[in-house]
């Protein structure tokens, strides 16, 4: 089912992905003077499609949605804004530091990718996984266009989704920028992707970014999970209940995860032959470009809390061991 109602002012919207998350949840909220929409998806001519048919569904125009909110800034809930945007005249909101990265990766002018291959290069990878990741990274600007016109949301303001108020919340670690809007009266959160019912969100290592991903996303889960909350309605899978149960139990898988590395580095390694270590040699071209830059991201938390050190080949690849 595509549409799925929840309560009298909030939609689910499944918008289909081309990769194994399948789809993206993107919702609808009902206000007296328009609709809401978060996080639009990834654009693709089936998207457009998806968001046509629950149009006619639902029951509106266009020009009824009066705001398009974006919990972070990745493809497959941004990349349909602009469309919306054209579409509705809507303004499209979203962190400062969202905004900043979107135009990194995709702006005119933008340098992460470029950027992104360096760290992997330095990191171990082959040229023929370079070639293939460069590739793939310049695929996803037909699924972010047409670009959107941003506005930013300011933190620890209270801001509107239908004609509730709703807290912001800042909760970097899957991105830095990432929000997430709180309702206390009804206790609902729409969270994205910082916490998801049955998969771990990635944390990946972006350059110039956030020096350790990780620990900002072990501390803002230990944030959310003393807010009290009776819905969460996540970027993927169901909305859900246990939401507290759920942030600690990622907490702990990273944990787990971080035990492991350790194990796996009684001698130097490259991020790259950890990876393939850790998540094996099967991965898709998509799913090794997120294991990567997670491995990173796990490695730089390791040599901040003390665990492993971290030096450089004669080649200049970055190598990390077990030990001081």
């Amino acid at each position: 089912m595509t549409v799925r109602q929840w309560n009298e002012t909030i939609y689910q919207i499944k918008v289909p992905l081309p990769f194994p998350l399948r789809w993206v949840n993107s919702y609808l909220i009902r206000g007296r003077s328009g609709w809401t929409v978060i996080d639009p998806g990834l654009h693709s001519e089936e998207s457009e499609r998806v968001w046509e048919e629950a149009r006619e569904r639902i029951g509106f125009a266009w020009p009824d949605v009066e705001r398009i909110v974006l919990t972070h800034h990745h493809p497959d809930h941004y990349g349909m804004s602009g469309w919306l945007q054209e579409r509705s005249k809507a303004p499209v909101y979203i962190s400062r530091l969202g905004m900043e990265q979107a135009q990194a990766f995709w702006g005119e002018g933008g340098t992460m990718n470029r950027r992104m291959l360096e760290l992997f290069r330095r990191h171990g990878t082959d040229a023929d996984t370079l070639a293939q990741l460069e590739s793939h990274m310049e695929r996803f600007l037909p699924q972010v266009s047409p670009q959107p016109t941003l506005t930013v949301i300011e933190p620890d303001k209270p801001f509107p989704l239908g004609d509730r108020s709703f807290s912001v919340i800042h909760t970097p670690g899957h991105a830095a920028g990432h929000y997430c809007f709180y309702d206390p009266e009804q206790k609902e959160m729409f969270c994205g992707d910082h916490v998801l019912p049955t998969i771990t969100p990635n944390v990946s290592y972006i350059p110039g970014i956030d020096p350790d991903p990780l620990g900002s996303y072990i501390q803002s889960l230990e944030h959310v999970k003393t807010v009290d909350v009776r819905a969460a309605y996540p970027g993927h899978r169901e909305p859900f209940s246990a939401f507290a149960e759920r942030a600690a139990e990622i907490v702990r898988h990273h944990h787990d995860r971080l035990d492991r590395m350790c194990a796996e580095l009684t001698d130097p390694l490259d991020a790259f032959r950890l990876c393939r270590r850790l998540f094996g040699d099967r991965l898709s071209i998509h799913q090794l470009r997120f294991a990567l830059s997670e491995t990173i991201a796990h490695l730089l938390y390791l040599v901040e809390t003390g665990r492993i050190r971290q030096s450089e080949r004669d080649d200049g690849v970055i190598v990390y061991a077990s030990g001081r």
